[in-house]
């Protein structure tokens, strides 16, 4: 079991990581992406779209806790 739990934190550390906002933004992107395709609409914009917004939107964050201390 122990084996389990340790495969499972390893993919929490690797998917999440330092920052649970944007690995949450991502799977939204990932989703609405997947729900407009299904729909028929062409969405292959975005996901570059939301991984550039969700880059500077986590820089400037660390920016203003960095700048802050």
């Amino acid at each position: 079991m122990k084996y389990v739990v340790a495969f499972l934190r390893f993919w929490w550390d690797f998917v999440v990581g330092d920052d649970w906002r944007v690995a949450a933004g991502l799977g939204l992107a990932l989703g609405l992406t997947w729900l407009l395709e299904h729909d028929g609409v062409s969405a292959w914009w975005l996901l570059p779209l939301a991984v550039g917004l969700l880059l500077v939107e986590s820089v400037q964050r660390e920016v203003r806790t960095s700048t802050s201390n």
